[in-house]
């Protein structure tokens, strides 16, 4: 493929993850654009949300927000760019740190063994001192263009200074798309009534990215929509505060534990209108009806985005897939281009790891690339054990099996560089004891809940790694737990 020049879009896990894995691979040059001023993406936590919500929101194609700029270093001018993350106040990750970190990095010593977003935020910042001067913060990239070069990609990427406002073009021979999903909310426009309701009480209804904390719930009647692990952690920390009951709306039902942990909560169906005059809510199933309601807050997630780049047929369309991609990561007409970290409720960091083996050894000569025909094989194979609106939400167990699929495909076929024996990162694979881990985290995280978060190991929560017992731990192990609690990512 001749690839000497790549372009990482993100700093987040997943960017790290493929700059490092890149580097490894020695390409001539590796540049990372990060449009903040600190690495962590969706880790990366600020005080202040994003001011902006349009509702309903159905539209990929929207205007991405603009930062929010501190002020300089003496007080005055412009300081450094901050584009607010989903990420709140009060927040332990749902996974176990000995699972969730990277194949080559431990957590801190002491820390919960479900850790805190600070010790997150530490842990990724500490993780990318061997990239960092690979990294250009505070550089926003603006358009990303394809160019046809004597039938090779080309890649040319445009950025912006954001403390400067200088903006500037090179060109690249492939692009790492790690972005993120987790800046366009989702907001239904199916309810009945909900922009008329949303212009007679505006600021009543919200969704997560802008939580932060409960308090400007207190005392006030709340609807969460969505049982999702962000939507469930919310509503755990609204209840406390908030007028009882507190009222959960969803299309799949929480799981009875949940429930009963969270405290004083209704369950009801979906919303099916929203009462205007009576500042109110029809919901479907019983057709119950609650009105004087104070706040509406949508958890239901984000759309897949990418405003820089343009590509015939489209990348997106509606926002809940990313179209044209093999194994959920290489696109297949034109595999200089790679959209790690697409999937979810997954394991993430070492699932962005595994997908950056392939890319990263790929593009460096030393991983064969398949055929068209094989890389459209994959991509119907991905759509057929898919459903259609959750494309990229991997079924239980599958990020184990994806990781594992892809240590042994990388490892068997990857060619060796008898002049350089050092060159490449070993790509993860999971273990029994790992595949234990994932089999049993969401039971040992609401345990978590339960004690008051203080515990540092699983065995601290009655959950203890038994070889023999645990021995031939399979796939099929993981994937027959409960789906319901599958929460990852």
């Amino acid at each position: 493929m001749n690839i000497s020049r790549v372009a990482v879009i993100g700093a987040g896990p997943t960017g790290l993850a493929a700059a490092k894995h890149l580097l490894a691979e020695k390409f001539q040059r590796i540049d990372v654009f990060e449009k903040q001023s600190e690495v962590g993406g969706v880790w990366y936590y600020s005080a202040k949300p994003s001011g902006t919500l349009k509702i309903p929101q159905t539209n990929p194609h929207v205007s991405p927000d603009a930062p929010i700029y501190a002020p300089g270093e003496n007080g005055d001018g412009k300081g450094k760019p901050l584009f607010p993350s989903p990420m709140y106040d009060d927040l332990n990750t749902n996974i176990p740190h000995t699972i969730m970190k990277y194949s080559d990095l431990a957590f801190r010593d002491g820390c919960e063994i479900f850790p805190t977003r600070q010790d997150v935020q530490e842990y990724l910042v500490k993780y990318a001192r061997d990239v960092r001067h690979l990294i250009k913060f505070s550089t926003q990239v603006i358009n990303v263009a394809l160019r046809q070069d004597k039938q090779r990609d080309q890649w040319d990427v445009s950025t912006k200074d954001l403390v400067t406002g200088k903006e500037a073009q090179d060109t690249y021979d492939a692009v790492v798309v790690a972005s993120g999903h987790y800046s366009t909310p989702y907001i239904p426009d199916s309810i009945k009534n909900i922009t008329e309701f949303n212009a007679a009480h505006p600021g009543l209804i919200s969704h997560s990215k802008l939580y932060r904390n409960a308090e400007p719930y207190r005392d006030k009647k709340v609807v969460v929509v969505g049982t999702g692990a962000s939507g469930l952690d919310i509503a755990s920390q609204i209840q406390r505060v908030c007028k009882p009951p507190l009222i959960i709306s969803a299309q799949t039902e929480a799981p009875t534990e949940t429930l009963q942990h969270i405290g004083n909560v209704e369950q009801r169906g979906q919303i099916k209108r929203f009462l205007v005059e009576e500042r109110g809510i029809e919901f479907e199933g019983d057709g119950h009806i609650e009105i004087d309601v104070d706040a509406v807050l949508f958890s239901t997630g984000y759309l897949f985005t990418f405003p820089f780049l343009t590509l015939d047929p489209p990348l997106v369309t509606d926002g809940r897939k990313v179209h044209g991609l093999a194994k959920h990561v290489l696109h297949v007409r034109h595999p200089t281009l790679a959209f790690p970290g697409l999937p979810i409720k997954v394991i993430p960091f070492p699932l962005a790891e595994s997908q950056a083996s392939i890319f990263s050894r790929m593009w460096s000569g030393r991983l064969p690339l398949p055929s068209r025909e094989t890389l459209q094989a994959w991509e119907r194979a991905d759509a057929d054990a898919a459903t259609p609106d959750k494309y990229h939400v991997f079924p239980k167990g599958g990020d184990g099996r994806y990781i594992n699929e892809v240590h042994e495909w990388v490892t068997r076929d990857t060619k060796k560089k008898a002049e350089d024996d050092d060159v490449g990162r070993e790509p993860p694979y999971w273990d029994g004891e790992l595949l234990w881990q994932r089999s049993i985290y969401a039971e040992a995280k609401m345990q978590f809940e339960k004690t008051g978060r203080r515990a540092k190991t699983l065995e601290e929560l009655g959950f203890r790694y038994e070889p023999k017992e645990a021995e031939g731990t399979s796939l099929e192990d993981v994937e027959g737990t409960d789906p319901q609690l599958d929460v990852a990512g």
